[in-house]
């Protein structure tokens, strides 16, 4: 676990120093779980939300995108109920004056009781090598045995403490597990409060007639008021889909890691109205072809798992995350829910309008069901950075850190770079990439050594770098190097496009998700 936790430092540490991610407003010492995504950063997370968007809305006929304001009428998050019920329990330690989320605590008190299971099951592989059955050995080994015994106790406790929202018996889970505060090491806690996370203003010119407003938590409820709008403008029929990309914002206690959990962020939502009574199909449906739209990616399949959850939001009947394996263990990523009737039900209620579909099929009017699927911008753009960041040594002892990007998502395609900075190779260099820059994001580079060069492409994710040498003046080739092998061929400049845009193109990876 330490090593992981060394390899999250080193991963942010190298977002700095390669323009992908800094710290907001970092010349004034920075704001709390804020950041700014640098000239790389912002490559990359476009190329995801491109990925997503397009997947979506490209791949599927009957899903339209909108882009709805951050500003919206305040009785919306009443009938969302935000206002009532977005809460997180809280936690304070008295001696380190500290603020924690209870159910966090409970959580991290889990994970460590996996890392004993474990570590058991480690010792063991390495005493009985290749005579080890992992299976046999949880069934049978005390310890381990112990160890589960406990966590479904723990599990057990904490799920019905959640879904009653019983704080006491948090609190008590806490004091019960004899979990201490991490800064000082007691367990001087006080009463675990509930805690609105939106953020609050004004909207209007004077103080007195100034109404309060929201910054929007979510960017859902955005689809939901507009969706008779775009039902009658798109003459949509049932089932259709509604997507989004946006920003959202939450007044989170307990941020940290970094980009995984911040004050704004970024979502990716669609909402899939369907007929009641379809939904838990849709959802089965929606669950594959979001896995399916992550693994494309090519990061790992193990990298990869369903969380289903034990505690329902208030709307849902059925909800699963995809988690990613971070250096800080299995994390979610993008949460499937099935929203029911809810929304678009608590909308009419407070607006006094009629939000229904008339079906011509079964001739008659209802409030669809919602399968939901939210993803988080950032959450992705650090999944794909911790599973594309590798540390290698190479022959003769060398070694690079390389970012091995799907292709598809690198910020840079492609690296244009001469052998010197005379004889006419800088301008065969321009010339290929006047003849690259429609298509591909190329990069010009001419300082330093061939070899610190490629090490600089290798650190940003670059899938291909072209080498211009005195030969390339007469044979109108170059040599190509490949990211990951490091391999080179030469080949002519007029077939530079076709190599690059074979493997670089989104097409291979919309290909798998609809197969």
């Amino acid at each position: 676990m330490a090593q992981q936790e060394d390899v999250f430092k080193k991963l942010v540490s190298h977002c700095k120093e390669y323009g992908f991610v800094f710290p907001s407003s970092e010349i004034y010492d920075g704001l709390g779980a804020v950041y700014d995504y640098g000239q790389m950063g912002v490559e990359l997370k476009n190329n995801i939300k491109r990925y997503w968007w397009d997947s979506m809305v490209l791949l599927n006929e009957n899903v339209v995108g909108i882009d709805s304001a951050i500003f919206m009428h305040p009785t919306i998050w009443k009938a969302s109920g935000h206002v009532d019920a977005f809460n997180d329990p809280l936690i304070d330690n008295k001696d380190s004056k500290k603020r924690y989320r209870a159910d966090v605590l409970i959580e991290d008190y889990l994970a460590k009781i996996d890392e004993k299971i474990e570590k058991e099951v480690e010792k063991a592989a390495k005493r009985f090598g290749d005579a080890f059955d992992r299976t046999k050995f949880m069934e049978t080994n005390g310890r381990v045995l112990e160890h589960l015994a406990k966590k479904e106790e723990v599990h057990t406790r904490f799920a019905k403490a959640l879904n009653d929202s019983n704080f006491d018996d948090l609190r008590q889970l806490i004091i019960d597990c004899e979990i201490a505060c991490p800064i000082s090491g007691t367990r001087n806690w006080t009463e675990v409060r509930q805690f609105n996370l939106m953020f609050a203003t004004e909207m209007g010119s004077t103080s007195d007639g100034a109404m309060k407003v929201y910054l929007r938590p979510e960017t859902a409820q955005g689809i939901f008021v507009n969706f008779l709008n775009v039902q009658k403008t798109g003459r949509m029929k049932i089932p259709f889909g509604i997507a989004q990309i946006g920003k959202a914002f939450r007044n989170e206690i307990v941020a940290r890691q970094f980009i995984f959990r911040m004050r704004e962020f970024e979502q990716m939502e669609m909402q899939f109205f369907v007929r009641p009574g379809e939904e838990l199909e849709w959802f089965k449906k929606w669950k594959e072809t979001r896995l399916k739209w992550h693994k494309a990616l090519g990061l790992g399949d193990k990298k990869y798992r369903y969380h289903d959850h034990e505690k329902l939001a208030h709307y849902a009947n059925a909800a699963t995350d995809i988690e990613f394996e971070m250096p800080f263990g299995f994390k979610e990523v993008e949460g499937i829910h099935s929203r029911t009737d809810f929304d678009l039900s608590s909308h009419e209620k407070f607006s006094g309008k009629k939000i229904q579909y008339f079906d011509p099929e079964l001739n008659k009017s209802y409030t669809p069901y919602v399968i939901e699927t939210s993803i988080g911008v950032d959450r992705m753009f650090l999944s794909i950075m911790a599973g594309s960041y590798h540390e290698e040594t190479l022959e003769g002892g060398d070694t690079r850190v390389v970012l091995k990007f799907p292709p598809a998502l690198a910020p840079i395609k492609l690296a244009v770079l001469p052998l010197v900075k005379k004889d006419g190779l800088p301008e065969k260099a321009r010339e290929i990439i006047n003849l690259l820059k429609f298509d591909f994001k190329c990069q010009y580079d001419e300082k330093d050594s061939i070899g610190k060069r490629y090490r600089r492409q290798d650190a940003i994710g670059t899938p291909f770098c072209v080498t211009i040498d005195h030969q390339s003046l007469e044979d109108n080739c170059v040599t190509i190097r490949f990211r990951d092998t490091m391999q080179q061929e030469r080949v002519p400049i007029a077939s530079l496009h076709e190599i690059i845009a074979d493997k670089v193109s989104m097409k291979n990876l919309y290909k798998q998700i609809t197969e």
